[in-house]
Formats: structure tokens, sequence, C-alpha cells
């Protein structure tokens, strides 16, 4: 039986995700940015980030698989959706709710950048830098968590868990 332990309140995301959106909106202030969604565990913090932004941007969604229903990565990365906005010229902010291995992202970004994208800039609610496998960098990044299996806000285990508002460990997740 898995029990779960608060990492990161309802308000310290919100406090967070609205400093997030200042950075961002005064960085990209005279550039028209695409926010591009990691289905499906980036769709809660985009939503909220997308509101805090001030700036117009474009949303789309890109939907890649390496976990599937197990606790730990694969490290096979298949594509399941791409983008549907045409991204050549245009800067690009991916958005993503965890970065773990860095394969995903490290990936991703390489895949925007030969679809003629301007730049491909990472922002992540939290960053696990212990666990990387592949050198990449958030951009923008919500929190540092060292450890732990976290479910919440996007984040799930085996497809559970997403809907919850606040961040938590969960122990004894199913392997």
């Amino acid at each position: 039986m898995s029990t779960k332990k608060l990492i990161l309140s309802q308000e310290e995301i919100a406090r967070r995700v609205a400093e997030l959106g200042r950075e961002i909106s005064m960085f990209y202030q005279k550039r028209p940015l695409v926010l591009v969604g990691v289905l499906n565990g980036a769709f809660i913090f985009m939503a909220d980030l997308a509101r805090a932004l001030t700036i117009d941007v474009e949303i789309d969604f890109v939907r890649v698989a390496s976990y599937g229903k197990a606790s730990t990565s694969s490290g096979a990365i298949a594509l399941r959706k791409d983008v549907e906005i045409d991204l050549c010229d245009k800067d690009v902010l991916l958005v993503e709710d965890i970065i773990d291995t860095g394969r995903t992202l490290a990936w991703l970004k390489t895949f925007f950048q030969d679809k003629g994208a301007a730049s491909v800039r990472i922002c992540a609610l939290i960053d696990k830098k212990e666990r990387r496998q592949v050198e990449i960098n958030a951009d923008y990044s919500g929190f540092t968590v060292e450890e732990g299996f976290l479910v919440g806000y996007g984040l799930d285990c085996a497809e559970q868990f997403r809907n919850l508002g606040a961040v938590y460990h969960l122990e004894n997740p199913p392997v």
C-alpha cells in the first residue's frame, strides 16, 4: 500500500508559477512564443503557467512515452503525438512537469530544433538533478526536489494521482 507525504503545497506551487510567469513574460515580451506542453504530466502546470503569462502565446502539445505504467524510465523514447503548429522560426518553450533522467527533454529539444524552431528553451515545474543521465538544464525551473517518487499536480504513478492539487512523495510506488 502506498502512502503520500506532502512535498510542495498548493500555495507554494501557485507562488512559484506566478514568479515563472513574470520571468518568462519579461524575457519574451517582444517575441512571439509557442508553449509546447509534454503530455500528460505537464497539462496542469502549463494551464496555470499560461494564465500567469502577460504576453500572447500559441499553445500546442506533444506526447512522448518513456515510462509506460512503470515507475522507472525504459530509456526508449517514442513520439505518440507531434505538435500541429508550424514551429519554423518561432521561439519554443517546452513545458514539462519534471526533469528526471533528462533523456526525454534532450530528445525533444533536438527534435524541435530540427523542425526549424528559432530557439528552444525548457520550463519544468520540478528538476531532479541527481537523477540526470543526459546533460540538459531547465531555463526556467520551479523547484529542485532531490529524492522520492513524486505525484500530484500532473505527476502520476500509472496514470493515478495527477488530479491532486499539491505534490507528494509516494512511498512504496508499484514497480
